[in-house]
């Protein structure tokens, strides 16, 4: 047996996030918030955490500062059971921090990256990578010091027998470079959101985008915020809706998608399978604040994940 089902790389950070504030931010201006929230964040770490406690055994891969804030990631990942002797502690470096701001309609994401620029291939621990039955990514864009070796990453692990999976996530240079084309070779699962589909396809349209991304990967899985998820594999082709929820905090609902998702494949569940519990952990993860506290809290978690859709109060937004 493998030591881990799954093995992450990418980016570790906190989230500080400001509830409450006015719908519109006006330059110059102190605007008040009503509260906020400190809590794990990085669309790789809320990644893992989540995934883990649905039960997958996770090796995680990253970096951070010799830092308070680096301290209370890990000790984060700790508490949800992932396995941290792959993240490496680089002294003299700040973590990073995403400061976010949900607004009326939209939401502001400003990021510090700190030691996310300093991953390198050289901090990996390939063997430590290879005993998973796979491996995931994210973050593509974010990952600098990283990016030039990710299709090799993922090439290496492919011939190691890993199944792969990628969430590149936004591109804040909106140039979407053919780098990533290359890292899709290797990749088995690609899970990105709307835009990023239709900005990697260069298409206008989701499905003109998952048609022609499907040429490129064996599983493409788009989600689709309210609309839900969509995937195809082949020829064959499903779209799963999302569940009726009032969303109390939407920060990390692709990364908890992923997760629910991930976890069902691994487990050999069909890809419709895959699809709605993908939508239920995402629909979780929405009813606290933060990417990751709905699943933190265990009774929580199973009342919501085993209550038929139909009856729940909280779906993805």
């Amino acid at each position: 047996m493998k030591r881990f089902d799954i093995s992450v790389v990418g980016e570790l950070n906190a989230d500080l996030i400001l509830y409450g504030l006015p719908a519109t931010l006006e330059p110059e201006r102190e605007h008040l918030a009503e509260t906020f929230a400190i809590t794990l964040g990085s669309s790789s770490a809320i990644f893992a955490h989540n995934i883990s406690l649905l039960g997958s055994r996770v090796g995680f891969t990253s970096c951070i500062g010799g830092d308070p804030l680096g301290n209370f990631c890990v000790d984060r990942l700790q508490e949800s059971g992932v396995d941290i002797s792959g993240v490496k502690v680089l002294s003299g470096k700040t973590t990073g921090v995403t400061v976010i701001l949900p607004l009326s309609k939209q939401r502001q994401i400003l990021t510090y990256l700190g030691t996310t620029l300093d991953l390198q291939f050289a901090h990996l621990d390939l063997n430590y990578l290879r005993s998973a039955s796979h491996f995931h990514l994210s973050s593509f864009f974010l990952l600098r010091g990283l990016r030039p070796r990710i299709p090799d990453l993922f090439s290496q692990m492919k011939k190691s027998g890993l199944t792969t999976s990628l969430d590149t996530n936004d591109d804040p240079e909106d140039l979407w470079a053919d780098d990533v084309k290359s890292a899709l070779k290797s990749v088995d699962i690609f899970l990105p959101n709307e835009r990023e589909a239709r900005k990697l396809a260069g298409t206008a349209d989701v499905q003109s985008a998952l048609d022609v991304l499907a040429q490129l990967v064996p599983i493409v899985v788009i989600k689709c915020g309210p609309e839900g998820a969509m995937a195809r594999r082949g020829k064959d082709q499903f779209r799963v809706p999302s569940m009726p929820v009032q969303p109390v905090d939407t920060v990390g609902a692709g990364d908890s998608f992923n997760a629910g998702f991930l976890h069902k494949f691994i487990l050999r569940a069909n890809l419709e399978a895959c699809l709605e519990y993908g939508n239920a952990v995402a629909a979780l993860s929405t009813t606290r604040a933060g990417g990751t506290e709905a699943l933190r809290d265990q009774h929580h978690r199973e009342s919501f994940l085993q209550t038929p859709a139909g009856q729940r109060k909280g779906g993805i937004p």
